[in-house]
């Protein structure tokens, strides 16, 4: 069976969450690559231990997860710094994304992509197009 991944993209407050909950209740498949991003900065996984190696151990709340308030503040201003950020974690979302679209049995998915354009994914490099 082929699969159709329909990406759903859009900026903060533009009802994203609203338009996936719709398809959820009709039992559309949803992949939210925000969801995603958060799994992959989880204790004990690869893209943490690089964020701490490329900004430091300060990154690290005192449960060792991500404090992401401290590297927003880092990361966000500074254009070279946020780009290095999301050379780790964009490739990972990326791959996370497809492990998930492989285990999907339906004919159709929803992905919610509130950076679509931004990551670059709306190209054929990316693998996809939507």
């Amino acid at each position: 069976m082929s699969l159709l991944a329909v990406a759903l993209t859009g900026g903060i407050g533009s009802g994203k969450t609203a338009v996936s909950r719709a398809f959820a209740r009709h039992d559309i498949s949803i992949i939210d690559t925000d969801v995603l991003a958060r799994e992959v900065v989880e204790p004990g996984q690869p893209a943490l231990q690089d964020i701490v190696a490329a900004f430091g151990g300060e990154c690290l709340d005192a449960t060792g997860a991500l404090d992401r308030a401290y590297l927003r503040r880092l990361v966000f201003a500074d254009t070279e710094r946020r780009q290095r950020l999301e050379a780790i974690l964009h490739p990972r979302i990326l791959q996370a994304l497809r492990e998930r679209l492989a285990l999907i049995q339906t004919p159709y998915c929803l992905v919610v992509v509130p950076l679509l354009v931004e990551t670059g994914w709306i190209s054929s490099s990316s693998g996809f197009w939507w």
